[in-house]
């Protein structure tokens, strides 16, 4: 893959003025084989190997962040799904938190800033080994501070496990009354059609399919979007996706480029280049600032939705023009505390919890990182879960739920998380929702297309 000079310039441009970044190298490991019926015997065998490739993957993300002054934001791990792990070991919550306490630990001596694959796939059923990570989840991420978790508790393949969502809320009612502001529940997202080569947390593991080792890139730029659609103000439609894409078809090469270069330095394979466009709480890395900058008065309004239709359109377009190995979630993320355009239109009233899960039957991800207040009851948190992936399901694609209920908070009060988490205002939500229908459990069918060969 050549790069030219020109694109160099527009490279360092973009990261000196428009917050380009690599917003993370995620190295994806396989733990299988370090499974023992010994607990101490398996996480001295797995922290080993965790710390000595965190420390590696530091080392070549320096060097490469150092030869092109390219940010990279986040080193983070992800492992193979703990529920998988732990089948030999004995089904306790004591263990299962051992375990998270060993992935913490190892990420801190490696100096890796999170670490993911504490979950399960559970989409058809619960497994005792998936059961018993659930009901040590709260105590899990309470503990730890890398540790991040997901559930994939759908799929268009396999329906909804009302069951498992059912349980969720009560599961996230402890962890947030566990944890300072509620901040354990934004280290766990519940999936539908969970990707297996995600590099974003909360929900990056190493899944099936995928080799011993693989080196995923996850690439950001909101900045640079949000810039070159305001240089063209007065194009029609099609000439804006035109713009959009040739945009990210450039930051989409040089996020390749340093994948490539840092796997090479590892000796592990390259697996995939994510083009989601992630916001920060950094001034001007607003995906909502770009819906605006398309001529939409304030996001959240009438047009929002067509308007980020055409975004993530043109996001996916511009990237698979780039690299042939584009995966992960691909796409725009909308999470409300990371992103200071969504937190404006919330406290202004033009985004609503509702407008929130209609964006995100355009999105890429699902209803990420919003804030609810701690006295809402655990059968509505189930329910949200449940509309949203049904969303996926329904359309064959991700979605996720990241819903952080904050205790002691009530609507229109900010939460401060701190860092990249940035801070949230605490959205509405109804007191009373869906109890009967939640308590029903069991397995939602899946659609009739899931039929097809």
């Amino acid at each position: 893959m050549s790069i030219t000079v020109e694109e160099i310039f527009e490279t360092v441009n973009m990261t000196l003025r428009q917050n380009f970044d690599i917003r993370t190298l995620t190295l994806g490991i396989n733990l299988k084989d370090c499974m023992d019926r010994d607990l101490d015997h398996f996480c001295g065998r797995a922290g080993q190997r965790i710390e000595q490739m965190g420390r590696r993957l530091n080392v070549a993300a320096d060097k490469m962040q150092a030869k092109y002054g390219i940010p990279i934001i986040n080193r983070r791990i992800a492992v193979t799904p703990v529920s998988i792990l732990l089948e030999p070991l004995p089904k306790t919550k004591t263990v299962a938190v051992a375990v998270a306490r060993m992935l913490d630990r190892s990420a801190a001596a490696g100096d890796i800033d999170f670490i993911g694959g504490f979950g399960a796939h559970v989409q058809k059923g619960l497994t005792a080994s998936a059961e018993n990570l659930m009901q040590a989840l709260p105590v899990a991420l309470s503990q730890t501070h890398r540790v991040c978790s997901y559930f994939n508790m759908g799929s268009t393949r396999a329906g909804l496990n009302m069951t498992a969502v059912e349980r969720f809320g009560h599961i996230l009612k402890e962890l947030a009354f566990r944890s300072k502001n509620g901040i354990g529940c934004a280290k766990v997202a519940v999936f539908a059609n969970v990707p297996d080569d995600n590099p974003f947390m909360a929900g990056a593991h190493h899944g099936a399919g995928e080799p011993d080792f693989a080196l995923n890139v996850g690439i950001s730029g909101p900045g640079v979007v949000k810039a070159v659609v305001e240089q063209n103000p007065d194009c029609d439609l099609t000439e804006l996706s035109e713009v959009i894409k040739r945009t990210v078809f450039k930051i989409t090469r040089a996020g390749e480029l340093i994948g490539r270069e840092v796997a090479q330095m590892l000796g592990v394979e390259f697996g995939i280049v994510d083009i989601s466009l992630a916001a920060t709480p950094r001034a001007g890395d607003s995906v909502a600032e770009i819906i605006e900058a398309m001529g939409v008065s304030r996001m959240g309004r009438p047009g929002t939705t067509a308007a980020l239709a055409l975004l993530i359109d043109a996001v996916k377009k511009g990237g698979s023009m780039a690299s042939g190995h584009v995966g992960g979630l691909s796409g725009t993320f909308i999470p409300v505390s990371e992103d200071a355009g969504m937190i404006r239109a919330v406290r202004q009233g033009a985004l609503t919890l509702e407008k929130l899960e209609a964006l995100t039957s355009v999105c890429s991800v699902g209803m990420d990182m919003f804030a609810v207040p701690g006295s809402t009851p655990p059968d509505v948190l189930s329910a949200l879960i449940a509309d949203e992936l049904s969303i996926g399901i329904i359309n064959n694609k991700t979605t996720s739920v990241r819903v952080i209920p904050v205790p002691g908070k009530k609507p229109g009060q900010m939460v401060h998380f701190g860092g990249l988490l940035g801070s949230a205002p605490v959205m509405p939500v109804s007191r009373r929702a869906s109890r009967a229908f939640v308590l029903r459990r069991g397995r939602m069918p899946a659609p009739i297309h899931s039929l097809r060969n």
